[in-house]
């Protein structure tokens, strides 16, 4: 499936009806009076999430979205049936914003999740409902409101407990693979990751968490160079993030400088990314040089308060020990969540 995170559309909640010019006409009842009934109201659009969407794609198909317009008034006092709500299903994660403007609409971050973003137009009122004791035929008749329209602006940000993040073949793609069912393309070049995957990851029999694989970041990624801002702002969501460090003769360069290019990227695009947790990883330790390299370089990651976990995500060697570890931070988090005061600024002791 084509993988589309950011979209305009165009969207209008249904006009109003108009109302009715009528006048009651019956055998026997001269001059029976206005007759003429209201028009129904415009049809709401709504956005709901749908959990079995992931991608904005079907948005590239479809771009005018119009909800139903009301019914008019009819004679007799007959009002006019309201026209039916528009539903826009959309996948969890997804940003709304008015895309003259650039006002965020919504966040819509929750499973079933669902927002009224557009009312529709009242219907007009029929020429019964003018009637007064001094105006006995009233001629006068409103037209129904028109709705609301805008064009819309949507933005997909994965929702993911970990993001997986270093530089293109650190091995990011292959540990996703190993750890859940996920199966993004895994070769020895450089970008062969194009789109972000997400992969459940089970730990200590049902419990389980999201993982996200990014594609790799390169420096001046947040000025757009390589895949750019394209996929960056999808970490912005993710609890901690494992950094992904390459050892072997296939990168180029010296790791440190890797992995000081990679979070200064992440600090350009948010400085709120660097103040996650963040967890190293020195991968393809069934390669020879690498395990040996692992002995010389993991001292310089933890004197900086980094806890790293070598493994080979191959042969499987160190990775329990990983998603344990991540198990563990992220239940810490959760129950920190569920114990934190609503509002962490109020100090009792003040005022």
């Amino acid at each position: 499936m084509k993988f589309v995170d950011e979209v305009k559309i165009h969207v209008k909640s249904g006009d109003g009806g108009r109302g009715c010019l009528s006048f009651r006409r019956e055998k026997f009842i001269p001059l029976g009076g206005p007759d003429g009934g209201d028009g129904g109201d415009g049809g709401h659009v709504w956005f709901r999430v749908d959990e079995a969407l992931s991608t904005l794609l079907d948005f590239r198909y479809k771009v005018h979205y119009k909800a139903e317009r009301g019914a008019h008034g009819r004679g007799k006092n007959m009002h006019g049936k309201a026209g039916e709500s528009l539903n826009i299903l959309v996948p969890t994660g997804t940003l709304i914003f008015d895309a003259e403007t650039g006002e965020l609409l919504a966040d819509l971050i929750t499973p079933g999740q669902e927002i009224l973003l557009m009312k529709g137009g009242m219907g007009g009122r029929g020429n019964a409902r003018f009637a007064t004791s001094t105006n006995r035929a009233p001629r006068h008749v409103q037209p129904g409101m028109p709705g609301e329209e805008r064009i819309l602006r949507l933005e997909l940000k994965l929702l993911a407990d970990v993001g997986l993040v270093g530089l293109p073949n650190a091995g990011k793609s292959t540990l996703i693979s190993s750890v859940s069912a996920a199966r993004p393309k895994i070769a020895d070049y450089p970008f062969t990751t194009l789109v972000p995957n997400l992969g459940v990851v089970p730990y200590g029999g049902y419990k389980s968490f999201v993982m996200a694989d990014i594609p790799g970041l390169i420096e001046g990624a947040s000025e757009g160079h390589g895949l750019g801002t394209r996929f960056l702002r999808h970490v912005e969501r993710t609890d901690l993030f494992l950094h992904l460090v390459d050892l072997s003769s296939m990168q180029e360069g010296d790791p440190k400088d890797a992995f000081a290019t990679i979070n200064r990227e992440l600090g350009r695009h948010n400085p709120e990314l660097l103040a996650k947790t963040q967890l190293v990883v020195l991968s393809k330790q069934d390669i020879t040089e690498v395990r040996e390299l692992t002995e010389e370089i993991r001292p310089w990651f933890e004197e900086q308060g980094y806890r790293v976990f070598p493994l080979s995500a191959v042969t499987g060697d160190g990775v329990p020990a990983l998603i344990q570890a991540i198990a563990e931070l992220l239940e810490a988090r959760r129950e920190a969540a569920k114990t934190a005061p609503p509002d962490l600024d109020f100090n009792p002791g003040q005022g």
